[in-house]
């Protein structure tokens, strides 16, 4: 088995495209390959023993059946190179999420003949299958990608194929865009909460101290034993902190030089947390990384965006 997976990489690596490409890739008969598949190699091999059968014992009606589904197997060949030739792929994005969470790659094809093609399909050389439905000429699909690192993801060779009208034959065809695409870092599971703000009071925070109980919450690292609510842990099985309201400053301030003593991907992964912390919090809050301007102070999608962004690209340490 290991040969043959060895030999298939070999076949798969003299296939067009043999490196990243831009987009958009539009298919043409130099780049769509077409053979028979396995239920293709059978009927084949039905067609031949009827040949021969006719021609051994002169019949004709035989010899005439044999012949007219050997057209209609050559019709489908030349069917399923027709369904991809004149396809484009134009883009692929998606949106940036944390890694070890899924990635949905989204696919956009169009053809400019708007003729008819059934049977598309879309996927990576070992991924799942989707299948591809074009309406006035425009069609996406999405991909689930497996993340595991921060930064740039390279996005693998996709494959269109269709095994379009009978089966007996599959035409596929590749395209390995050159757009990478961003993951963010792993926010840290069990971080600490977020730092004091400073600045004039203007709102209210929650807080694992104070005077007013706001809710519970599970234990994160670095949490008082005191704001430890025993009884509903007990009850729960799993240890609840106590968190208060707050009056707090406008503004925080996530500083990477205030996490010296933890290792470079723990305090990448701790500054996500307390983005997404004072996200959801809606605070304001400004990020210092090293050797760059500060971002913020601000709030919201962008501003989040360019946070995780900064900290997905931060140089691994």
């Amino acid at each position: 088995m290991a040969r043959f997976g060895g030999l298939r990489r070999r076949l798969l690596a003299l296939a067009r495209p043999r490196g990243p490409e831009s987009l958009p890739v539009r298919f043409d008969r130099r780049r769509i390959y077409v053979l028979p598949t396995r239920f293709g190699l059978f009927f084949a091999a039905l067609l031949a023993a009827m040949s021969v059968g006719g021609l051994n014992y002169n019949n004709n009606p035989a010899l005439l059946m044999a012949f007219l589904l050997a057209g209609a197997a050559m019709s489908s060949l030349v069917s399923a190179q027709l369904q991809l030739s004149g396809l484009s792929v134009v883009a692929v994005d998606a949106e940036p999420v944390h890694a070890g969470r899924t990635l949905h790659l989204r696919v956009h094809t169009r053809t400019t003949d708007r003729r008819v093609r059934s049977g598309l399909k879309v996927d990576f050389d070992d991924g799942d299958t989707v299948p591809l439905a074009l309406r006035d000429g425009t069609g996406e699909v999405v991909l689930d990608v497996a993340t595991h690192h921060r930064g740039w993801l390279d996005i693998p060779r996709l494959r269109v194929q269709t095994t379009w009208p009978l089966g007996l034959a599959r035409a596929w065809s590749y395209v390995w865009p050159e757009t990478p695409v961003l993951v963010y870092p792993r926010p840290e599971a069990l971080a600490p909460p977020l730092p004091i703000g400073s600045g004039d009071p203007a709102a209210r925070r929650l807080h694992a101290a104070g005077d007013d109980v706001h809710h519970l919450r599970n234990y994160r690292a670095g949490d008082s034993r005191r704001a430890i609510a025993w009884k509903p842990s007990a009850r729960r099985g799993t240890l609840l902190v106590r968190e208060f309201e707050q009056p707090i400053g406008t503004d925080i301030d996530l500083d990477w030089r205030e996490l010296h003593g933890l290792p470079h991907e723990v305090r990448v992964a701790r500054l996500a947390r307390w983005v997404e912390d004072a996200e959801r919090d809606g605070r304001r809050y400004r990020l210092w990384l090293p050797g760059q301007p500060p971002l913020g102070p601000e709030r919201g999608p962008a501003h989040r965006h360019a946070c995780l962004r900064a900290l997905a690209l931060m140089p691994h340490g």
